[in-house]
């Protein structure tokens, strides 16, 4: 069996030629995987991999960063996906015992493309990875930029409000479609929002993302306006405020649908604020 470098583990990893019991704790792997051909040789996903629609089918047996033991050991999986990130140290316990192969989170989206082409290579699916990172970067050179520089504030329900900083792919898609995030100087990945920061910061455009699997609604967010005191900024009069698709992770999440769906959406947001400006 192949050795693969693990540069998160920092060592060598053996990995199967023909993976045929995979399970995957990330939902932008678990994508990639199907979205390679190889579907069917996943015998188990988390909690939270719901792309593609295949995927909900499949055996669940935990969440982010835990996992029933008792359920992993009877799968007895070839091959283990996680990220770093909120993962790593789950990672490096699941590496005692079984073969894990951890990928970087993505930090733009040239890291998400990477992250396909890597997922192919630890596969053995050299030429169908390349050929999708390759229809990727045909995807974002076609995409949609504004004319003026927006400021974009972005916040995501993970039970709390979650905002993102300059180490986030988020980040760099609104670099990319000609915006600014107003958290995008922050030296973090994520941060907590402060409202106050946020009324100062005077951002014409608003985007929110509930918490996944919830039924927030466009009234509930123009609830959640208001009662934050954000009333009177501008993004409210002219009503640049937009509420992500659901009722999956749209934004928060690195797989590639990020860039086929969710990179042409705010796309269409941003171009849609900027004709109210």
């Amino acid at each position: 069996m192949p050795l693969v470098y693990s540069e998160v583990l920092g060592r060598y990893v053996t990995v199967p030629d023909e993976p045929r019991r995979i399970v995957s704790f990330s939902p932008a792997i678990t994508e990639t995987v199907f979205m390679l051909g190889m579907g069917d040789a996943i015998a188990a996903v988390s909690a939270f991999c719901v792309r593609p629609e295949e995927a909900r089918r499949k055996r669940r047996i935990g969440s982010y960063n835990t996992v029933r033991d008792e359920l992993l050991d009877e799968i007895n999986p070839d091959l283990v996906f996680t990220v770093t990130g909120y993962q790593r140290d789950f990672a490096l316990r699941l590496s005692k015992k079984y073969c894990v192969y951890p990928l970087e989170l993505p930090v733009s989206i040239s890291g998400i493309v990477d992250t396909v082409t890597k997922v192919g290579l630890v596969l053995g699916k050299e030429r169908e990875s390349r050929k999708l990172a390759r229809e990727l970067l045909k995807k974002i050179a076609l995409t949609e930029t504004t004319t003026k520089r927006l400021r974009v504030y972005v916040e995501i329900d993970f039970g709390e409000p979650v905002s993102f900083g300059a180490y986030s792919y988020i980040t760099d898609a609104i670099e990319l479609l000609g915006c600014e995030n107003v958290y995008g100087s922050s030296k973090c990945e994520w941060l907590k929002p402060d409202l106050k920061h946020l009324s100062r910061a005077e951002p014409d455009v608003f985007i929110y993302e509930p918490k996944m699997f919830s039924s927030f609604s466009y009234e509930d967010l123009l609830t959640l306006i208001e009662k934050r005191g954000l009333s009177s900024l501008s993004f409210v009069r002219k009503k640049n405020f937009f509420l992500t698709p659901g009722p999956y992770d749209f934004l928060a999440h690195h797989g590639p649908s990020f860039i086929l769906e969710a990179v042409p959406w705010l796309s269409r947001v941003l171009k849609e604020a900027e004709s109210k400006l």
